[in-house]
């Protein structure tokens, strides 16, 4: 809850805006004091509309988080979650929560190789999917061979800190193997999860390109997308919940 108070606190986090850059920092030290190597993956955007909003073109980042000696050539896992926001809402739940999960997750120091990456300018500038996910496509794109036929999933963190209940989403109904994967996993994790499917976050940039990806979250909540979008709209005992479940995929 802590990251989701802190993110939280700089305001809207849009992917070219000051307080991005500013969380982007932050969560970059975090990461080097939990003891790993980072890099910063820049990208342009254009301008658009976000939720109703205008934004401008500029250059955003992903962060990418790996422990020394880290081979992307061996078999290795993605977990993801987009930092930026919409122009209105401070994004508590969308994604400070996510945010938080991620770097609570990487703390841990899991067992299996394991990429951590934040994601900018996940949140729309138009309609349709080449309007959106822009840091994910970019950092899929960016994969070489090796690393691609290295990589056993990507989970994205998306609005993971409401309800009781962990969604776990494919982003085709027929693309099953990884979140059943994950859905025995929250099994054995004695958490309850129910299936759905859904293409809208970082991991339908990885399946449009024939890579395994789930998106964990999803629940709807009224303060969607708006300046309500506080910390006391997240559930630390939802964020233990998929802290539980993406812990024990990476130690299985």
């Amino acid at each position: 809850m802590s990251t989701v108070r802190y993110l939280a606190g700089l305001g809207p986090r849009e992917a070219t805006s000051p307080a991005y850059a500013q969380a982007l920092t932050w969560l970059e030290q975090r990461f080097r004091a939990a003891g790993y190597q980072t890099r910063r993956q820049a990208l342009r955007v254009p301008a658009g509309v976000s939720w109703g909003v205008p934004v401008r073109a500029g250059t955003t980042w992903n962060l990418i988080a790996t422990k020394p000696g880290f081979n992307p050539a061996a078999p290795h896992r993605i977990v993801g979650a987009h930092l930026d926001t919409v122009p209105q809402a401070p994004g508590a739940e969308d994604n400070a929560s996510g945010i938080a999960v991620l770097l609570g997750t990487a703390q841990l120091a899991p067992r299996f190789p394991t990429v951590f990456v934040a994601f900018g300018a996940e949140e729309p500038r138009g309609d349709g999917d080449n309007r959106h996910h822009y840091g994910s496509r970019a950092y899929v794109a960016s994969l070489p061979g090796a690393q691609r036929n290295a990589l056993r999933g990507m989970v994205s963190l998306d609005r993971v800190g409401v309800g009781t209940v962990v969604p776990i989403c494919s982003a085709q109904a027929d693309d099953l193997a990884l979140r059943n994967e994950l859905r025995a996993v929250a099994a054995g994790a004695g958490v309850q999860n129910r299936v759905c499917v859904n293409r809208s976050s970082d991991h339908w940039s990885f399946v449009r390109s024939g890579l395994p990806g789930v998106r964990l979250g999803s629940t709807p909540y009224a303060e969607y997308h708006s300046a309500r979008d506080l910390p006391r709209v997240v559930s630390p005992a939802q964020l233990g919940r998929m802290g539980r479940v993406v812990a024990a995929w990476l130690d299985s």
